[in-house]
């Protein structure tokens, strides 16, 4: 039996005797319920910060990764910073059009569309959602021409220039977990604090560890031994080649990380509100 070859291969059509499907599969399902989660998580705007100080004025508590820098705050929500916390102050009239005064709209556009454009992202939805092929050796849906990624795919490009945007976030994210082992000023560790710790150092390991970055570092270089700081520069790319090699890893611990985070710190946030402690803690809160 012979399998057509190109464009008339028909869809699905394969000679593989493994379980190919399954791994297009949990894909399909992991993205899936990342971007169900993440859009209603947005789509709240509040329960995304907790301190349990009585004057929250002061430094420190925990606050979520989606809402992080907030930018504008709308007062009278629940489980919200104070509005001093803002970087700019109250919810502007002329953002009334954001879904729940969510100060995540404005910030999640980011990171995502660093996630969106990431090379391994891209094969990986291309197979699970597109079938362009779902996997190695197998049909995808026909195509009269292949055009790769041109056209309205020429958005990928911007994967490089999102990039940094991605650094910035991972300083961002350094700083909460910081703020995560104060409440009001005082130092103290809770769950919370070594969740939110965890989560900019396994963004870091993905974004330090992207194609992009990895080019950034030791691209433009047609020998690594021709200069003292040609060798420098070899040495960094060797941790960066490092993290590459484990770059899929890395996508999805941080991705999963990160929506953990935003789930712990709204749980406790919640039940904080009803006057539940459900966070672990020296403060003794």
């Amino acid at each position: 039996m012979s399998i057509p070859i190109g464009r008339e291969r028909k869809l699905l059509s394969n000679l593989r005797k493994d379980n190919w499907w399954i791994s297009p599969m949990l894909v399909l399902f992991g993205l899936l319920s990342f971007i169900v989660y993440s859009t209603w998580a947005a789509w709240q705007g509040e329960y995304f910060w907790w301190s349990g100080a009585v004057n929250a004025e002061g430094f420190g508590g925990y606050l979520s990764p989606f809402y992080s820098p907030p930018l504008f705050l709308k007062e009278g929500m629940n489980g919200i910073p104070p509005i001093s916390h803002a970087l700019f102050g109250v919810w502007p009239d002329w953002l009334w059009w954001l879904p729940g005064y969510s100060p995540a709209w404005l910030i999640l556009v980011f990171p995502l569309s660093f996630r969106f454009t990431c090379y391994y992202y891209r094969k990986a939805y291309y197979r699970a959602f597109a079938f362009t092929p779902p996997a190695c050796a197998v049909g995808g849906i026909p195509q009269k021409d292949y055009k790769g990624e041109t056209g309205i795919l020429l958005f990928q490009n911007i994967h490089r220039y999102a990039m940094y945007f991605a650094i910035v976030f991972i300083f961002i994210l350094s700083y909460d977990a910081v703020m995560a082992f104060f409440r009001n000023g005082e130092f103290g560790v809770g769950v919370g604090s070594i969740i939110l710790l965890i989560n900019p150092i396994l963004l870091g390991a993905y974004t330090f560890g992207c194609h992009s970055f990895r080019h950034l570092i030791g691209g433009k270089m047609d020998c690594f031994s021709c200069s003292y700081a040609a060798e420098n520069a070899h040495s960094r790319w060797k941790i960066v080649t490092f993290l590459n090699r484990r770059h899929q890893m890395f996508a999805w611990f941080s991705l999963v990380w990160v929506g953990l985070s935003d789930v712990y710190v709204r749980l406790v946030a919640w039940y904080g509100h009803q006057g539940i402690m459900i966070d672990l803690n020296t403060w003794g809160i």
